[in-house]
């Protein structure tokens, strides 16, 4: 099992999940000749996807999925509430899934986990195969005992550490986006990333890919003085970014 990403941030979102004969795309935030690209760069053609899974409607995880699956003719997954989105409505293979019944596509098992952020119906996944487990984490606000329970047993773990709590009091953003990013339905915290990571079986993790960092309100060092103790527990530890993603990790 291996996982990589396209780009994580505010600008466009993708991530690849292989296992067996099974590739899955989560997500899909840049139009189709970018998305051609970047999936060129991880040695992937849109054509040997599986399918697509949505974790919610906002344009940086959603905006190319309709032309890229349905170029493809690739099924994509998503809660009802996630389909009501315009911009889905027209995809022309919806598998619509319950936020909290896991699936099976092809070779992997697929547990949705469900969210607390500013969408309809918001889930992130854990991927399960072969006794392997990838945990994707990220556009929440809160981290709830329901989310802390299913990514506590995986082997590796794609994580929002989003914003440092002092650098979006003082940034640029207007005071009714501070609240929205900093509340309980916006993003983690750094502090919030750290908190789930002390409270998880995180000395499992072959591999932590901190994610989703604001290029206004974050930075790499400010995320690695908030996990220096935690991070010391896990093998290895990267830092996912917008323009390059990461790549290839492969879960043992």
């Amino acid at each position: 099992m291996r996982f990589a990403s396209l780009g994580s941030g505010s600008r466009g979102n993708g991530t690849l999940v292989q296992a067996g004969n099974t590739l899955l795309l989560v997500d899909c935030g840049f139009n189709l000749r970018e998305t051609e690209q970047r999936l060129a760069r991880r040695g992937v053609t849109p054509g040997q996807l599986s399918a697509v899974l949505v974790t919610h409607e906002h344009g940086d995880h959603c905006s190319g999925v309709r032309v890229l699956a349905n170029r493809y003719r690739l099924p994509v997954y998503m809660t009802a509430g996630t389909a009501r989105a315009r911009a889905l409505r027209d995809v022309q293979q919806r598998i619509i899934i319950d936020s909290h019944t896991a699936f099976d596509i092809e070779d992997v098992q697929v547990q949705p986990v469900a969210v607390p952020h500013d969408a309809a119906e918001p889930v992130q996944y854990v991927f399960d195969w072969s006794g392997r487990r990838l945990g994707v984490l990220t556009d929440l606000g809160a981290v709830t005992p329901f989310v802390r329970e299913q990514y506590r047993r995986c082997d590796a773990l794609l994580l929002e550490s989003n914003h440092c709590v002092d650098m979006l009091a003082r940034g640029p953003y207007p005071p009714s986006l501070k609240l929205r990013v900093g509340g309980r339905f916006g993003h983690l915290s750094n502090a919030q990333a750290a908190a789930l990571l002390d409270e998880i079986e995180s000395e499992r993790l072959q591999h932590l890919v901190i994610a989703h960092l604001s290029e206004k309100n974050n930075t790499v060092e400010r995320v690695q003085d908030s996990l220096a103790v935690i991070v010391e527990r896990v093998r290895n530890v990267l830092y996912a970014c917008q323009e390059e993603g990461f790549d290839w990790l492969t879960i043992g």
